[in-house]
């Protein structure tokens, strides 16, 4: 099969996996809310937040790493070396995932009781505690699947796990959700944590089977003796980045709550606020960038390659098709998501305050989408440190923003955050690539034809819909189909 062949195929493979998990996210997120209220999706997004941090920190760059070792094994046709890769790999993430996890298991009291400030949240610290040296392996074979382009593995497995995930906790949470907040919180908890230990054994099979199968050992060869160095390399400085930036998203988002109840909210009332935006608004908003990310995230291993190659022309070709296909696609989510924002917020969460918030950051997609790619770029060209000093940079000033605007302006506050740290991440990491590659945009092609195109979609359906239904689209097949004429 063709390189670009297999390129479209794996993406397309990622892509529909990813659409299906995220349409059972969102879809699963409707039934949590439903089950437990904005305000324990608030408590829910709160223990996520942490838990996000020590994921964070027991993956510590592996993928990153796994993935750049292996690409260059495989640029010298050397199966030995990308087999002492990954264990060098395994060995990486074994050691992180262990400490995190022991990290997390002990100081779940403290973070719970005085952090948090609220107590309903250690026991649920305490179990996801003991997934995380199976995470941190298992994205160490994610990264060796996608460099050898056999990503459908990588879907299996996560469609595995989601697949577990929300058949236990449905049956968890009828069992345990008439008993209160906090015990329907450690059945979500719970069924993520089996689900989990369950994907891992699934990856992990599918790794030995792929490694008998496809990994013949070469005869008189000779192993690098600096993969340990050269994996710190990769990794570390990819793991120092996610660190700030999880640690400081972690306090952001701890913050957010705590502001939003010094500018008058009650404590149920902040919580209620921030579980919409956090768990139920921006995974809707972020679901169709499920394209986006499965194809960036296999730009790594193709840039990498060319890069080593010393293939500049074919670098910029793929930068400018990416860019181009990147913005038609985000403009248009834009477009439809600021369209159909009330209706959808009534058809999915049954909340107009939803659908108001949906309106209000819709328009923010575009960045969001194309930082995602500029970021898979960068750490395709060796660029980690670069994206390590942009995140540090948006953490920073998320916090800082966060502490000042959230407790004077309220909701509105922490949405202006959202706009401001987002736009100042993607265009630093727009101007490194530009600088990078000597690629050459042209704004007018890239961001104006999209926009018109989806202004006059947009408008032409919504005429239609005013002419021959009521004013607003109530019926979810009729919202469907208007999305999907647009």
């Amino acid at each position: 099969m063709k390189k670009s062949k297999k390129y479209l195929v794996n993406g397309l493979l990622l892509t529909c996996a990813a659409f299906c998990m995220r349409a059972a996210s969102v879809g699963f997120n409707v039934y949590i809310s439903n089950k437990i209220g904005a305000e324990g999706m608030g408590l829910f997004a709160l223990i996520g937040s942490v838990y996000a941090f020590a994921v964070t920190f027991a993956t510590s760059g592996i993928y990153i790493g796994a993935t750049r070792l292996t690409s260059i094994a495989i640029a010298k046709n050397d199966n030995c070396e990308l087999l002492s890769a990954m264990k060098k790999c395994f060995q990486y993430s074994l050691c992180f995932g262990s400490l995190a996890a022991l990290l997390l298991f002990f100081l779940s009291e403290p973070i719970g009781s005085s952090i948090l400030m609220d107590g309903r949240t250690v026991f649920p610290l305490k179990l996801l505690a003991l997934t995380l040296p199976l995470i941190s392996m298992s994205s160490a074979m994610n990264g060796y699947f996608a460099s050898v382009r056999r990503v459908y593995k990588n879907a299996a497995a996560q469609i595995f796990e989601q697949a577990v995930k929300i058949s236990l906790c449905i049956v968890l949470l009828n069992l345990f959700a008439p008993d209160g907040l906090e015990a329907a919180c450690i059945a979500i908890i719970a069924s993520g944590a089996v689900s989990e230990v369950l994907s891992f054994l699934f990856i992990f099979i599918e790794y030995i089977i792929d490694k008998k199968r496809h990994l013949h050992l070469n005869e008189n060869r000779q192993i690098s003796a600096n993969l340990t160095r050269d994996l710190l390399g990769i990794a570390l400085p990819t793991a120092v980045s996610s660190y700030a930036r999880s640690g400081l998203s972690t306090i952001e988002h701890i913050l957010i709550p705590k502001g939003l109840e010094s500018n008058g909210s009650s404590r149920e009332s902040a919580l209620a606020s921030y579980g919409i935006i956090q768990s139920m608004v921006l995974p809707l908003i972020l679901f169709p960038s499920a394209v986006i990310t499965s194809f960036s995230g296999l730009l790594i291993p193709e840039i990498s390659e060319c890069q080593i190659k010393h293939n500049n022309i074919e670098i910029r070709y793929i930068i400018s098709r990416v860019y181009q296909i990147s913005l038609l696609f985000s403009v248009g989510v834009a477009g439809i998501l600021i369209c159909f924002s009330g209706e959808l917020g009534i058809a999915i969460y049954d909340s107009p305050e939803a659908g108001r918030y949906i309106k209000m950051i819709a328009p923010l997609v575009p960045i969001m989408y194309i930082d995602t790619t500029s970021d898979a770029i960068l750490k395709g060209l060796g660029k980690q440190a670069y994206s390590m000093n942009v995140n540090l940079l948006d953490s920073f000033l998320g916090v800082a923003l966060v502490s000042i605007l959230v407790p004077r302006y309220g909701v509105g506050g922490y949405i202006a955050v959202i706009y401001i740290c987002e736009t100042v991440n993607a265009v630093m990491s727009i101007y490194k690539l530009i600088r990078e590659s000597d690629f050459d945009p042209d704004p007018l092609k890239l961001v104006f034809g999209p926009l018109l195109c989806i202004c006059g979609a947009t408008s032409c359906v919504k005429i239609f819909s005013l002419i021959f239904h009521s004013p607003h689209i109530h019926q979810k097949n009729d919202l469907v189909i208007c999305i999907v004429v647009s």
